[in-house]
Formats: structure tokens, sequence, C-alpha cells
């Protein structure tokens, strides 16, 4: 291997992770917050270059279709609530709070789309769309379950992640899609080449992670989910709602997912169930990170990337066992060093 192999090994290594670590944090933070091990969250980083794609060829992408079905299934259920718990007069407001941003959206959507928006508007409402569903899919599959074990949530969490796929299938089909770069500019650094798409990646990539930073430590709400995180029944004492916190928590994971798939979108082929191994090695960085730490959570990551950059040039064939064998002396540690309390029945 010559210096200029190693280079460009790098800045690959350095663009997966920069994807990686987006993915360990929001894992981490949906974990800390609800219990829940979102198996599903790499289908939101399909999700977003699928739905990116769909718009950029001019049609209604399918994931319209699915928020407004489970935005259905959560207004159903909210109607039962409410109805058996004898406050139906508080039924037209949480309707219209269920009900009329999705219809919006879909509105919007079904405008826009024949109008071949410009890139930057087009990737605003792949968000617009996506990232609703991690809220009514909270809502919908894991609010009843809240109180359930972590092995409950767990098997729930798998559940979502195999419907998901099964409707990404249905909505998009077999075909890999490969949207166009924000950019086709080209840097030189040396021996090393460096796209303007990666530069995308770093930048954008960066300024998250930096906003939630500043998020969890300057604001009231990022400090309210911090404390359910801690601890779910002193923050319920103190008048913090578990519930929104799960809400907002899966609002961010899903955000984080639609970005990381519109920014990785250009530099790779995205299939309907490509987010599950995507997903996968961002869980392999939040191991790292004991599913606690948002710091060796992002160290994680950057292990997993330069792992499976050059495992991919020795042994391209076995790059994906060499990065999830990493998982195995991490949890033995992990085992050993930690004190095993038996969980509340």
């Amino acid at each position: 291997m010559d210096f200029q192999t190693l280079l460009i090994l790098a800045q690959d290594a350095v663009t997966n992770s920069a994807i990686y670590a987006l993915l360990a944090l929001s894992l981490i933070l949906v974990f800390g917050v609800t219990r829940v091990i979102f198996v599903a969250q790499g289908e939101f980083v399909s999700y977003g270059a699928l739905t990116l794609a769909s718009l950029q060829m001019g049609v209604m992408p399918g994931t319209v279709w699915l928020l407004l079905m489970l935005a259905g299934i959560a207004a159903v259920m909210e109607t039962f609530r409410l109805l058996t718990s004898g406050a139906g007069q508080e039924l037209p407001r949480s309707l219209a709070t269920v009900l009329v941003p999705p219809l919006v959206i879909a509105g919007l959507v079904k405008v826009c789309t024949p109008l071949h928006l410009p890139l930057g508007w087009q990737v605003l409402l792949t968000m617009l769309i996506v990232m609703p569903m991690g809220p009514l899919l909270y809502r919908v599959a894991f609010r009843p379950l809240a109180d359930a074990t972590v092995l409950v949530l767990l098997i729930a969490a798998v559940a979502v992640h195999f419907v998901l796929v099964g409707l990404g299938l249905l909505f998009f089909g077999a075909e890999g899609v490969r949207t166009p770069p924000f950019s086709d500019a080209q840097f030189q650094f040396g021996f090393l080449s460096v796209s303007g798409q990666s530069l995308w990646v770093y930048v954008a990539s960066s300024v998250f992670i930096a906003l939630l930073a500043w998020f969890f430590n300057k604001t009231l709400y990022g400090k309210a989910l911090r404390a359910v995180a801690f601890n779910r029944n002193g923050a319920r004492l103190v008048g913090i709602s578990p519930h929104l916190a799960g809400t907002f928590s899966f609002a961010l994971a899903s955000a984080i997912g639609c970005l990381s798939g519109v920014l990785i979108g250009p530099v790779t082929t995205l299939y309907y169930d490509s987010g599950f191994l995507i997903g996968l090695k961002g869980f392999v960085g939040a191991i790292v990170g004991g599913m606690a730490s948002y710091p060796l959570a992002a160290f994680g990551a950057l292990i997993v990337g330069f792992s499976e950059s050059f495992s991919s040039f020795w042994l391209s064939g076995y790059k994906d066992v060499v990065v999830f064998t990493m998982i195995i002396p991490v949890l033995l540690w992990r085992s050993l060093s930690t004190v095993h309390y038996e969980e509340e029945e």
C-alpha cells in the first residue's frame, strides 16, 4: 500500500465515520430516553434517499402514504384512549394535532412534486416528509409499551424494522437509487482529491453534532431530555413528561436518519433494505460508547469507519465481518466491568 492509497482509504473512512457517528448518537438518545433499541433507525436512512430520488423523478414518494397511514392509526388509538378515559371533550383538539400536519404535508408534496424544484428545496421537502414519521411511529408502536421491559421493547423494535423494510419494498421497489451530488466540485490537496459531496458530508455532520451538543447543554428541552434519560421517575416527579420526551427523541432520530440518507445518497447506491446494515454499523459505534456516552460513541463510529475502509482493501469479502466482530470484545469487556442488577418486574 502506497501513501496515496492510504490517503484515499482514510478519506473514505472519515466520510463513513461521519454518518455512523450521527446514527450512533441518535441510537443512544432514543435508548436513553425510551429504553428502545431502535433497530429501525437505518430505515430512515433508506427512506431519506429514496424519497429524495422520487421527488427528483417527479413521482409522489411512497413515504407520504406511510405518513398518512401512521397518522390514521395514531388517530384511531388516540380516539379510543380518550373515549375510554372519559376525556371525549379533548378529542377534536387531539385529532387535529395528529391529522392536520400530515395532511398539510401530503398536500404540499402533491403540489410541489410536478414542479421539479431545485435540489435544496427537494431536500427540505424530504425532511418534512420523513421527520414526522418518527414521532408517529413512537405513538403507534412504542408509547403503549412504555413501561414494558427492554426485551419486550426490543422485540417491538425488530417487528417495526421488518414492517418498514417490507413497506419500503412495496413503495419503492427493489431497484437501487443514487441521487445527484450537492456539488460536482473536486478539490486537490497534494496527492488527495476530495469531492465536494464529501465536504458536504463532513460539514453537515459536524454542524449537526455541534447543534446537538448545544441543544442538550444549553436549552431547556435538551436538559429535559437528559433528565428523562438519567431518571425517568425523577423527571416525571418534577413535571417532565416521558411521553413528550420520547416523541421528541424519535423526531430527532428520524431527522438524523433522513439527513444521513440524503448525504450518502450521491456516494453510494441505496436500496429499500440498505439502511439496516448502515444502522447496524452505527449501533456498533453506540455499543463502544456503552449506549450512554456520546463522545465514546463518536469515537467508536470513527473506529468502525476506519476498520471498514481498510478491511475493504485487504479483505473486501469480509469487511462487514471484521466490523461486526469488533463488537465481541467490547461486549465482553462491558459485561465483565459492569455491575449487573436484576430487572424490576
